[in-house]
């Protein structure tokens, strides 16, 4: 017996046999055991989907004869042994006509074959009509169908099938009943090839099948065409190296190893990549596509963990690199993806275009933010683990900059490391270093109960340490001990940008700015024992010296607890983007300067109720304030007889009150 190719010998032959098209089964059983079957149905889809299967197999529904079922009766579920089911299997079945429509064109082959509608079937119960690519039909095939389409004859089935149905007369749509197949997934197809080879007994590898899904681009057919040929190719087993050679295709594995070094920040592993990868003389520009690719699926990945396609059978992988990158990483790398991939026609070759393209990438990788060792998937919450809105809300908060945001330090991560007199600040803290505080000075003997502001390498609990040989003795003295030598030195003029603008609250509580005055000290350390509070938090926030990125971060923050030695901030969930280690030390470093010396730990949550953080406490100030001058403004007699006279009206958002102005 000759050799039958699978997809024919794997054909289905029942409804239940069928893979994937579950919505056309489900309508077409109940319409079948139910007894409400159409005159006309049309079947929509791309190749190798099922289109023409689903119509032999409604032709056999229609036309059992299996022990049972009266001569009137249909089912759902065909023998598969009576003569009409084997018939209809060998396509020898006499009221089965089916037309190639893309041969017979001209209307004589469509009024020849409507010639003999009016007839009886022969050997069935019904007479079915099944019309292949039934789009390629002239106007006047279509013409002539028309009548007989909408009112055949009782003992006449019409099953039409096509690829293309925009090209179909809507007068045709309108007389049948469609079905749009769709496509099917690599998923699906996988697991179809492998109960194939399985049961014909053939050695497989997954990753190989994997390779054979995703080239059949949703169609079974091609699927099962294409594992004969790789059946044939590796000797009667499907290897993953022997499809990959046979298809001509990268090989994904590559392309993960690439996104791996980008994880890692490892400019020379990538390119040592770009190396192996030119050895098998691939297209780069289809690498670059596929890198795209894994980025969108990625970002997928952070935000809808479960909505990331298995289509290369990689999803624990991919949800495994999802990780180890930030949020901005991931959108960054793909906008530089997506237009490297557009200069490529402007680079000497395509190898240097993409090399360029992923060393772009890192090169614009925003510094001083550090890579997560881990980042929790996804990055937002939904539902009843969504984090509760902060009270009082804060809709005018700006959002965060890119670049400074998506790292969470965890505690540990956040805690600085022991200083001492020889120490020296982290290379990434140079950038936007907070302003350092000036060089210890002497102060009189009256004024030595003044602690000066300790520098940010001393903001530790431990004992200070020993001086070392040639130390002076400033560097290690701690900030609330006078110093040993009383005599009076006049301390140094302020430098000009060291000058600070105080906010000195009104007897009512409204700051007044615009008092340029020289800079003064900080108030005193905590006594041991004494605890940092959510007031002394308000109260000192402008005395922080606090600036841009790291400024909004502190003022969404409110204080939670303070054992002495540990300070834990509770930061708003919608600022969370912004809580990078740089930001944490600096603000650290700040309250150091103010005498609370603390390990300071800053954890996105929940805030508190009636509690408020300086940004809102300063929005609230704002919005009261700008209230009173509106009302002053109604007050004023001046004001009134503008509205009076000449129908004047107050714009109140131009209203800005006063900064210095005393309350009305």
């Amino acid at each position: 017996m000759s050799y039958q190719v699978l997809a024919r010998k794997w054909r289905p032959r029942t409804f239940h046999e069928l893979v994937g098209q579950e919505h056309v089964q489900r309508a077409l059983v109940n319409a079948l055991d139910q007894g409400r079957l159409h005159h006309a149905y049309l079947f929509t889809g791309t190749r190798g989907v099922g289109k023409t299967t689903l119509a032999r197999i409604l032709a056999k529904c229609l036309n059992c004869t299996a022990k049972g079922y009266d001569d009137d009766g249909v089912t759902s579920t065909p023998c598969g042994q009576c003569d009409s089911c084997r018939a209809i299997d060998e396509g020898r079945f006499v009221d089965l006509i089916e037309v190639d429509a893309a041969s017979r064109t001209k209307v004589e082959d469509t009024r020849e074959l409507l010639d003999n509608v009016q007839y009886a079937p022969t050997q069935g119960r019904y007479k079915v009509y099944l019309i292949d690519e039934v789009h390629m039909l002239s106007t006047s095939s279509f013409n002539a169908l028309l009548k007989t389409l909408e009112e055949p004859p009782p003992h006449v089935k019409f099953l039409l099938a096509t690829t293309d149905p925009q090209k179909l007369p809507a007068t045709v749509l309108s007389r049948c009943l469609q079905f749009t197949l769709k496509n099917m997934p690599p998923e699906r197809i996988v697991t179809h090839l492998a109960k194939v080879l399985e049961a014909e007994g053939i050695g497989f590898e997954e990753s190989a099948l994997w390779l054979l899904g995703r080239a059949a681009d949703g169609s079974m057919r091609d699927a099962m065409s294409l594992t004969d040929q790789a059946i044939a190719f590796g000797q009667g087993q499907v290897r993953h190296t022997d499809v990959a050679a046979m298809l001509g295709t990268l090989d994904h594995r590559h392309v993960l190893a690439l996104v791996e070094a980008l994880a890692d920040v490892d400019a020379p592993r990538l390119l040592a990549e770009i190396g192996r990868l030119a050895e098998q003389g691939p297209d780069f520009a289809a690498v670059l596509d596929d890198m795209t690719a894994v980025l969108h699926r990625l970002a997928v990945a952070q935000m809808v963990p479960e909505a990331v396609d298995n289509a290369h059978g990689d999803r624990e992988t991919v949800l495994a690199l999802a990780s180890r990158f930030t949020a901005e990483d991931v959108q960054l790398y793909y906008q530089i993806g997506i237009q490297g991939r557009g200069d490529m026609t402007h680079a000497p070759d395509l190898r240097t275009a993409l090399e360029m393209t992923l060393l772009r990438m890192l090169a614009f990788r925003p510094q001083g933010v550090p890579q997560p060792a881990k980042t929790p998937l996804p990055l937002r919450g939904t539902g009843d683990d969504a984090p509760a809105a902060p009270a009082g809300g804060d809709d005018e908060s700006p959002p965060a900059a890119e670049g400074d945001g998506g790292s969470r330090p965890t505690a540990a991560e956040s805690q600085p490391p022991p200083a001492s007199a020889s120490s020296s600040p982290a290379p990434d803290a140079e950038v936007e270093r907070a302003p350092e505080p000036p060089p210890p000075w002497e102060v009189p003997a009256d004024e030595a109960a003044t602690p000066m502001p300790a520098a940010p390498a001393q903001a530790s609990t431990q004992p200070a340490p020993e001086p070392e040989e040639g130390t002076p003795m400033a560097a290690v003295r701690p900030a609330s001990a006078p110093p040993r030598d009383a005599t009076p030195q006049m301390a140094p003029q302020a430098e000009e940008d060291e000058v600070a603008v105080l906010e000195a609250p009104e007897p009512d509580g409204v700051p007044a700015q615009g008092v340029a005055e020289a800079p003064r000290p900080p108030p005193a350390a905590a006594a041991e024992g004494e605890r940092f509070d959510h007031d002394r938090w308000l109260k000192g926030f402008d005395s922080l010296g606090l600036g841009g990125l790291t400024r909004n971060l502190a003022a969404h923050c409110v204080v939670e607890a303070d054992d002495g030695r540990r300070l834990m901030l509770r930061l708003d969930p919608s600022q969370e983007a912004m809580n990078a280690e740089i930001h944490v030390r600096r603000v650290q470093e700040a309250l150091a300067g103010i005498g609370v010396s603390r390990q300071l730990v800053i954890e996105p949550g929940p805030l508190p109720a009636q509690v408020e953080t300086p940004r809102q406490r300063a929005d609230r100030i704002a919005a009261e304030r700008h209230a009173e001058a509106v009302a002053a403004l109604r007050r004023d007699p001046h004001v009134r007889q503008l509205e009076e006279s000449f129908g004047a009206r107050l714009i109140e958002s131009t209203v800005k009150p006063a900064e210095s102005a005393p309350r009305a």
